[in-house]
Order: structure tokens, then C-alpha cells, then sequence
């Protein structure tokens, strides 16, 4: 096959979700010539696209911050374009608006507000991003080492060349294309919805805009879908604006006028929390939390749930076959309730800037991602305040 082009790089982070934005980040901030490909005109995946507005905890919710780095960063930097502040209590204005009552470490952000400050951070890191660019094959080596991405799009049929590739697609695409182990999970048909609604009370802008999350409840039956059916995510968004229309129309046959309430703005992507994971060199799963690894190299506090840290051992990064790859975000390797708390913001930030970490130590250290020293990368890591183990809080 002919391509119209063959681009060479260090770094190559497929996916330009919050997971890929802070790999891209910490790959290019270390020297390394980093590229993010993105199959959609926005950045920052669910965050922006799928309208998920909350930026959550980076702390253990008895008042100690467990994640640093890009994670703070791009918390801190989250409400730039938008109406919301930080609580007081993490550094944000006195009496600001916080659209909550939370006091964690967390914010709201504007979807679109947000997009322009993720793209400004990878324009000052120079990063090349490819925006509406889809990854249609990867190219591996005979002992499964990744060394090329064939991408597409309005261009014609290209091929991206690195030394490491991180895998923050979401839906674990470049591991399951390069014959990686991949399993599946159950999601929710929950869409969130910009709307106006007269006297807005629940996610709220304004008096009268706010984001209306539905079909959030512990009831809710979990959607199944058949991943390997090519109509299977296309009956998942149908079926979630269906939902949306029983729900206006319903409105409206009870009096409530179509000027005081009606939709804004719609996910511009499927709000599939949970589609496909890497089976990794090591799993999360349930009653992981709280537990010692000796492959730590990070902490994340449960959004859930205060005082519920878990420990990132390295292995969930690391796809069980797929060489020259890290993976980052929600296709991480957790199972379970580890991967219900890991499916958000938060984790994919920490996740990212691992990965772009590691990919760069490994170059330099002319190893594969799996046999990279792990003092090495917790050396780097220790310079962004990361801790490793719960036991550093106490």
C-alpha cells in the first residue's frame, strides 16, 4: 500500500482524551518529538466532547491531595474559560462560584472553555496534534512491538512511525489492532445534556443553563451491546436520544413550556464509560483498594468515596503481549469497581503522564516500556510530588 505520507517521531499517543492530552504533555515537555492523533475535531474526549463538565477528587477527601503533576495541572487550569472556581479551601477565590457544594479537591469546567486551554498547553509543549484523524491498522515487528500507526483522513492514508506508542483511545485500539488481549464492560445509557431550563437546579451555569445528567441511579440496568456488531455503538447513541426525547416530550405533554426548557447541546461522542480495556501485566480489581503494590507509581483517590485511595502498580500499564506500548486512561488494566473508579478525569490525567513519562525513560534507556527500571521512573516521578504507597499518607 502507498501512503501519502510516513511521519517519524519518539512518541506517538493515539487518542486525544484527557489520558493522551497529559501523555503528549509529559512526552514533549522531556525532549521527546511527541505527536497526538485524534479521531474527532475536539480534544479532551468525554471531558469536552461527552460533556462529563466535573473535573473530580485528586484527594483522599479528609483533606489530603494523593495525586500532583499534570493531574493538579490540568485540574488548576480547568476552569480558564469558563464560570467556575476551585473551592476556597484548594486555592480558589473567597466565596467563588464552584456550581457545587463539594469540598474536595475538585471543579466544574466549560466543555468548550476547555478544549482552548488543552490545545494552548500542547501548542506551548509543541506537540503535533492530528485532529479528524483515524487510526485504521498498527504494525508491529515479529515480537509485537508496535512500530507504526496507518492513520487516514481528508489528507488520504498516512503512517505514523515511533519509538513507543501510548494507547489512550479509550477503547483500547492500537493493543487490540496489534493482536493484544482486550476485554469488554457493561455501560449505562446516562447522556449528559447542556440545556436551558427555567430556574436550572441541578448542574448549574446559571439561573437558567445547566448540564442534566440522566438516568443517574443505582437501579439503572446496564446497556449490552455485542462490541464485535458494526451497528452495535450506533443502536447505543440512538438509544440515548431516545431517552432524550421521551424525556422532552413528557415534559412538554405536562404543561412545561418549550421556551423555559429545551437542549442545548448534545454529546458530540458515545458516552461509553467502560468499552474495552488492555488484559495487562497487572489487573486492578475489586478489594484493590488500600492494598501495597511493590510496582507503585502513583495514587489516586476514589471519586466515590472518601478515604479510599488506591495504589497504580506499574502492570496496568503494560499490555500482557504488545511490546513498545503503554496504555492510558479507560482502557487501562482494572476490572470490576477498579474499573468503575477509574473510567474518569482524574485517573486518565495520572495514567497519561505515567505513560509519557515511561515512554521517554524507556528510549533513553534503549528498553521496552515493561523492563524499564522502576526507581528510574519513580526518580522522575518523585520530582512531580508523586507518592507511591498508601502508607506515605498516614
Amino acid at each position: 500500500m502507498s501512503f501519502k505520507f510516513n511521519l517519524f517521531y519518539d512518541v506517538a499517543v493515539a487518542g486525544g482524551g484527557i489520558a493522551g492530552v497529559a501523555a503528549a504533555l509529559a512526552a514533549a515537555r522531556r525532549g521527546a518529538k511527541t505527536v497526538l492523533l485524534e479521531n474527532q475535531v475536539f480534544l479532551g474526549g468525554l471531558a469536552t466532547s461527552g460533556l462529563i463538565y466535573i473535573y473530580l477528587p485528586l484527594c483522599d477527601g479528609k483533606g489530603k491531595q494523593v495525586s500532583f503533576g499534570i493531574t493538579d495541572e490540568l485540574l488548576r487550569l480547568a476552569p480558564e474559560y469558563g464560570p467556575f472556581d476551585l473551592p476556597e479551601q484548594w486555592g480558589g477565590p473567597e466565596g467563588g462560584f464552584t456550581g457545587g457544594k463539594s469540598t474536595r479537591l475538585e471543579c466544574r469546567f466549560s466543555p468548550a472553555g476547555y478544549i482552548l486551554t488543552l490545545d494552548k498547553l500542547l501548542k506551548e509543549a509543541g506537540v503535533d496534534v492530528f485532529l479528524e484523524t483515524r487510526i485504521c491498522a498498527v504494525e508491529t515487528a515479529s515480537d509485537g512491538t508496535v512500530t507504526a500507526l496507518e492513520t487516514e483522513n481528508l489528507a488520504g492514508r498516512g503512517k505514523i512511525t515511533a519509538k513507543r506508542f501510548v494507547d489512550a483511545t479509550g477503547d483500547a485500539a492500537v493493543v487490540r489492532y496489534a493482536g493484544g488481549a482486550v476485554e469488554t464492560g457493561l455501560n449505562y445509557l446516562t447522556p449528559w445534556v447542556l440545556q436551558h431550563c427555567k430556574n436550572a437546579g441541578s448542574f448549574v451555569f446559571d439561573e437558567n443553563i445547566e448540564m442534566k445528567a440522566f438516568n443517574r441511579s443505582e437501579n439503572a440496568e446496564p446497556y449490552r451491546y455485542n462490541t464485535d456488531d458494526p451497528r452495535g455503538m450506533t443502536g447505543f447513541i440512538r438509544d440515548s436520544w431516545e431517552l432524550l426525547r421521551k424525556y422532552y416530550d413528557e415534559a412538554y405533554a405536562s404543561g412545561i413550556s418549550r421556551k423555559d426548557l429545551y437542549p442545548l447541546h448534545l454529546p458530540a461522542m458515545a458516552q461509553t464509560r467502560m468499552t474495552a480495556r488492555i488484559c495487562g501485566k497487572e489487573t486492578l480489581t475489586n478489594g484493590s483498594d488500600k492494598m501495597t503494590f511493590e510496582s507503585s507509581v502513583g495514587l489516586y483517590g476514589d471519586w466515590r468515596i472518601a478515604d479510599k485511595v488506591w495504589e497504580v502498580p506499574y502492570g496496568i500499564l503494560l499490555p500482557e503481549t504488545v511490546r513498545g506500548t503503554l496504555a492510558a486512561g479507560r482502557c487501562i488494566s482494572t476490572d470490576g469497581d477498579a474499573w468503575d473508579a477509574f473510567r474518569v478525569i482524574p485517573s486518565a490525567a495520572l495514567t497519561g503522564e505515567i505513560s509519557g513519562v515511561a515512554a521517554v525513560l524507556s528510549i533513553k534507556e534503549k528498553q521496552d516500556p515493561a523492563d524499564l527500571s522502576l526507581d528510574l521512573l519513580r526518580e522522575e516521578l518523585r520530582k512531580l510530588n508523586y507518592q507511591f504507597h498508601y502508607s506515605e499518607l498516614v
